[in-house]
């Protein structure tokens, strides 16, 4: 009988096609993978991979056996790690994907309690404007928002994700300041481009009686990242639209203020999310359980609605 390893090591050079990456996720050297591979081809008396200097190739005779196990290596991680979990601590590695702005200003000042809690967890956490494939990557979880998620992803909701237009004090004070969605274009902007589509972002308002409109946002600096557009706004460059919870705190510092304060883009919500299992692993579910639990109790779904 094949043990858990090769099979691991099989399924994770076949998603990724290097025993070098597939050593990166499972936590072996590339040596290491490519011995339990050639366990595994001599055990079964087949090549399951050609080998060049590309990168490695799936035969015939591999994807056939990468399409017979199909989800059942997964269950039976998960299964083990549930099984094990029942006698101890959740431990592991944590590979988690976060949106640079949010995970850096409202998810990081959590991590010392979340070690503490489970010191035998060790976080890998990668800060990155960008939505991941949680599977093809090797992430064990991701939170962000503003997007659709795939099927089979469990999602769980944070916070809504919101979107205000902002600019300094200083900026405002020597201009008309807007009373309406259409006198944002009296003002210069600071628009975002789309890294995935190269598109710049157009965002439609709403208010608490349901009215809609077109945020007219000019397009005098273009920039690709959040943070990026909130320090522009915050030297006096003009307006920018960005999500309630990265510029919370320049409300409270009085670096920025809130234009057209009875308006706001609903862009959906800011959810931790992770592929679904039958059985989710010790270390996945606890920290997902943990940082639902620590918005609800700091009640920053409330803080962070621009409603």
């Amino acid at each position: 009988m094949e043990t858990l390893a090769n099979l691991q090591s099989f399924v994770k050079s076949a998603e990724s096609g290097s025993f070098s990456e597939a050593g990166r996720r499972l936590g072996l050297t590339a040596a290491a993978v490519s011995r339990n591979m050639a366990m595994l081809e001599r055990n079964l008396g087949v090549r399951l991979f050609q080998r060049s200097t590309r990168g490695l190739t799936l035969t015939e005779a591999g994807v056939r056996f990468l399409q017979s196990i199909g989800d059942s290596l997964e269950t039976l991680q998960a299964a083990i790690e549930e099984a094990s979990s029942d006698a101890s601590e959740p431990t592991g590695v944590l590979k988690v994907s976060l949106s640079t702005t949010f995970g850096i200003a409202h998810v990081l000042p959590l991590l010392p309690e979340f070690l503490q809690r489970y010191p035998r967890i060790r976080p890998e956490w990668h800060f990155e404007s960008r939505r991941v494939d949680l599977v093809q990557e090797g992430y064990d979880l991701a939170i962000g928002g503003g997007f659709a998620f795939a099927p089979g992803i469990v999602a769980r909701t944070l916070a809504p994700a919101h979107i205000v237009a902002v600019a300094s004090p200083e900026y405002l004070r020597e201009r008309r300041v807007p009373m309406e969605p259409a006198e944002l274009a009296g003002l210069a902007g600071i628009a975002m481009r789309a890294s995935g589509t190269g598109r710049i972002r157009q965002w439609t308002l709403r208010n608490a009686t349901g009215m809609e409109a077109t945020a007219p946002l000019k397009e005098d600096i273009v920039m690709n990242d959040p943070g990026a557009m909130r320090e522009a706004a915050r030297l006096g460059l003009g307006v920018a639209m960005l999500a309630l919870p990265d510029v919370v705190a320049d409300f409270e510092a009085g670096t920025l203020v809130r234009v057209l304060p009875d308006w706001y883009a609903d862009a959906g919500s800011i959810s931790i999310y992770y592929a679904s299992r039958t059985l989710l692993p010790a270390k996945t579910r606890a920290f997902a359980d943990f940082i639902v639990e620590a918005f609800g109790q700091r009640k920053l779904a409330r803080k962070y609605s621009a409603i």
